[in-house]
């Protein structure tokens, strides 16, 4: 009966274990900003962004992809668009032997567009719907998970969210933190050069504190 207690506590504390995540931005963060990504041929992806997601991978973190994609609901192109892209992501990074446990994206607009894609919804950034089905779905810890972005925006949002908060300084980063920043409420918990470096930070940290918690 003992053994059978036991058994049965671990097996409820292994339930319960909350993960840890690293959610991403895209357009800045994994691929190049273009403005509105319109067609696969301006889908650029970064090439460290695989050996990064390996990176965190192994580092025991869940990698989901959270991305506000208006120019649906604007008519600059279709929802097939957003998954064919999203296909030729989940490959390259699977083919270098990492993965992306989930992406999550917003087709809507508040005020643009017509039809079902036209409304206040909860998914668009900065409301944190995609991040509370996240949460849900993987069983989440919000205060050891972490929000990485390229704009002043991820920022905000990772608060907003519960997240850590990393700026990565390729897209939009390194001019909105140069010329910017003074005007800025909160600063990021973190700044790094581009997503790589930050998986490696980010790696480390989660290492350390991992050993910390061993002894």
């Amino acid at each position: 009966m003992v053994f059978q207690s036991t058994s049965a506590l671990l097996f409820k504390m292994k339930i319960a274990a909350k993960e840890k995540a690293v959610f991403l931005d895209r357009d800045g963060t994994i691929n190049e900003e273009m403005g509105y990504i319109n067609h696969v041929s301006r889908f650029r992806i970064f090439n460290f962004v695989p050996k990064a997601i390996r990176i965190l991978n192994r580092a025991g973190f869940r990698v989901i992809l959270v991305t506000n994609q208006s120019g649906v609901a604007r008519g600059y192109f279709s929802e097939q668009l957003v998954r064919e892209l999203h296909h030729i992501l989940i490959k390259k990074v699977e083919a270098e032997g990492g993965h992306i446990d989930k992406i999550y994206y917003c087709p809507h607009h508040p005020t643009e567009g017509t039809g079902i894609y036209r409304k206040d919804c909860n998914c668009r950034k900065p409301k944190t719907g995609m991040v509370d089905l996240a949460v849900k779905e993987f069983n989440l810890d919000r205060s050891a998970s972490y929000m990485i972005g390229d704009r002043y925006k991820d920022v905000q949002f990772a608060s907003k969210a519960g997240l850590k908060s990393v700026m990565v300084l390729t897209g939009y980063g390194r001019g909105e933190y140069e010329y910017q920043k003074g005007t800025w409420s909160q600063q990021p918990d973190f700044i790094f050069n581009n997503l790589l470096e930050a998986a490696q930070a980010l790696s480390g940290l989660n290492r350390a504190e991992a050993e910390n918690n061993s002894h």
